[in-house]
């Protein structure tokens, strides 16, 4: 039903954490949602919310079965309605926590919030489980009878692939009744503690949050580098325990759903959820674990020749280059880098973000108690996407800026669809964040002034897709091993450690030594949390754009129309059905090899530099 905001699309590019230089940094106006947080708008929205919801159920429960066509879209329409209103008054509630998770009242209010739309939308839990008891011919003739009606098939089929997996009514009730005290409450825990964690790091003059320790990562300086991995260890391992707990349970209580739905793999769910076959996600995991050797094992030995080492420390992995200047960039420059990028490609797709600078639709700056990384949520289809950023000013910055703008852009053409029709697939919604890092990418590369900076920009963009594709492959296969180890009882902090270092040492490559402590590193990833086995989406987009960006390279003519229109498309269509046009079908497995091929190939000119 309606979408919480998550920290699901968190991007951890590193930056300088001053912040002075930058400029006006934006802030969210979310008055497009509601006023204050104590308008009336909310108390009489939510009393709706109690009435429509009662209300579906009188009319519609028990009677699914028995509408025709013109009655079942009515009902369907009404649901529609449900929860775009449930979606709105979740989204302000959520934007406002995620703007400061260690204030108190924020808190309260989006638990609150939460409880009551947890409580008022409880009664629409039949309608899914009788649309899945339909028989197939009944709902086919349904659906072919009414054209209106046919446009929700996707929703409808969708739903229908949970049929094997529904529970009872009264179980699935109460599923949903007391989901606010399960899951959900240990994501906030989570996020309220990573939010308050504050690091003493040597040489800095005070503590610093999580974001801007991680950011030091990237410090020119070596020194400085080493000093945050420390601190984060002796943070991490500090609140070891808290984070195990955490995990242990969120691991098991998947594993009892799984299990009273009948789910062959921890995985399945997410799978159904993505609309992506299991044998898809497993090709393209084994085409990059087979890559390891050709991408990140090469690119590391050669990083750690550039830097003059032996070996890479973990705190070298996302160091910048010996040739790189370091500098600051405004947010000025940064927004008319992207914008520039977007423009060249197609001036809707500029438009399309406009609103974002010019509207409230940003909230960039750091702020001690804001979420850490970066996302965009897409709130409802009647208002607007917003955008999260930690802005401070380095190249990657921007980067993650096309990134979620990208995925605004994404969710304002598929506005169009409807709210039960316009979420798209993980897998899908990473297409147009990764193509907008990509558009950014090469025209900075069609700008180098120097071979030195295009040298740079080759490296930082590979860097940027080991993180995006074989980073996230690793936490992937450490994601199946988790869950697979809890299964058999519960993990000690240590067991844990030792998945994490058995997935880490296999995806980087001989080059790297790991400091005591990095075993620990598991614990701030926020995705193993909120969203089990969200990961792999990200090299899913990733591997799909490289072939997308090939497509547009060598047959431009005509391509954007085909691009918007796969934008625009929403969730109404199957990955199969979208990339068609292009001539790209992901279930191929020789598919994956192809957006594999542009991360080679990016490092074979890499090294061609080094003769």
């Amino acid at each position: 039903m309606f979408r919480l905001p998550a920290l699901s699309d968190l991007r951890r590019f590193d930056a300088d954490v001053s912040g002075k230089a930058l400029g006006d940094l934006p802030e969210w106006d979310l008055t497009d949602l509601y006023a204050s947080p104590d308008s009336p708008q909310i108390a009489e929205d939510l009393d709706w919310l109690d009435t429509a919801c009662a209300g579906f159920a009188a009319q519609y429960e028990g009677k699914l079965a028995t509408l025709d066509a013109a009655q079942m879209l009515k009902c369907i329409q009404d649901y529609e309605a449900i929860d775009i209103t449930a979606g709105r008054l979740m989204s302000y509630a959520g934007l406002r926590y995620y703007q400061m998770t260690t204030d108190s009242s924020r808190a309260k209010f989006m638990a609150d919030a939460q409880d009551r739309v947890t409580v008022a939308t409880t009664p629409l839990v039949f309608f899914s489980l009788e649309i899945n008891r339909i028989e197939d011919a009944a709902m086919e003739a349904l659906l072919t009878a009414n054209a209106d009606l046919g446009r929700y098939r996707p929703v409808i089929e969708r739903m229908r692939a949970m049929r094997p997996h529904q529970l009872s009514d009264e179980l699935e009730k109460f599923l949903h009744d007391q989901s606010t005290v399960g899951a959900a409450a240990w994501n906030r825990l989570f996020d309220e503690t990573m939010a308050g964690l504050s690091f003493e790091v040597s040489g800095e003059d005070e503590p610093l949050p999580l974001e801007a320790t991680l950011n030091l990562l990237t410090d020119p300086a070596r020194p400085r580098r080493e000093a945050a991995a420390r601190a984060l260890a002796t943070v991490f391992e500090a609140n070891i325990r808290l984070f195990a707990r955490v995990h242990n349970t969120l691991a098991k209580d998947k594993e009892i759903t799984d299990r009273w739905r009948h789910m062959p793999t921890p995985q399945h769910g997410r799978h159904l959820s993505n609309h992506v076959e299991p044998e898809v996600v497993e090709a393209l995991r084994n085409a990059v674990v087979a890559a390891y050797p050709r991408l990140s094992h090469r690119y590391y030995a050669l990083k750690a020749k550039w830097l003059g080492m032996e070996w890479l420390e973990v705190w070298d992995r996302n160091a910048p280059l010996p040739i790189e200047a370091p500098r600051s960039i405004g947010w000025r420059e940064a927004r008319e880098t992207v914008m520039s990028a977007y423009a060249d490609f197609d001036p809707r797709m500029a438009d399309l973000a406009q609103p974002f600078f010019d509207k409230g639709w940003i909230d960039a700056g750091v702020k001690m108690g804001k979420a850490p990384g970066a996302f965009a949520h897409p709130t409802v289809t009647t208002v607007h996407p917003y955008v999260m950023l930690n802005y401070l000013g380095k190249p990657r910055d921007v980067m993650t800026l096309a990134h979620e703008l990208g995925h605004g852009v994404h969710q304002r053409l598929a506005a169009g669809q409807g709210e039960l029709l316009s979420a798209t697939p993980l897998t899908l919604a990473e297409t147009a964040s990764v193509f907008g890092e990509m558009l950014t990418f090469q025209r900075l590369l069609a700008n180098a002034k120097s071979p030195a900076e295009r040298k740079t920009l080759l490296a930082g963009k590979v860097e940027d897709m080991i993180n995006t594709v074989v980073r996230q492959i690793a936490f992937y296969d450490f994601e199946c091993k988790l869950h697979a180890a809890r299964r058999e009882g519960e993990l000690t902090p240590d067991d844990i450690n030792v998945l994490w270092m058995s997935v880490q040492a296999e995806s980087l490559g001989p080059v790297f030594r790991f400091m005591d402590g990095y075993e620990t590193f598991w614990s701030y990833i926020p995705h193993f949390v909120h969203s089990p086995f969200y990961v792999y989406a990200y090299a899913f987009g990733d591997g799909l754009v490289n072939a997308l960006y090939a497509a547009y390279r060598d047959a431009p003519e005509g391509f954007q129309d085909k691009y918007f229109a796969m934008l625009a498309a929403g969730g109404s269509k199957h990955h199969k059905e979208l990339l068609a046009p292009f001539g790209l079908d992901a279930t191929d497995p020789a598919f994956w090899d192809k957006g594999l091929s542009m991360i080679s190939g990016f490092i074979d000119e890499l090294e061609a530099m080094e003769d």
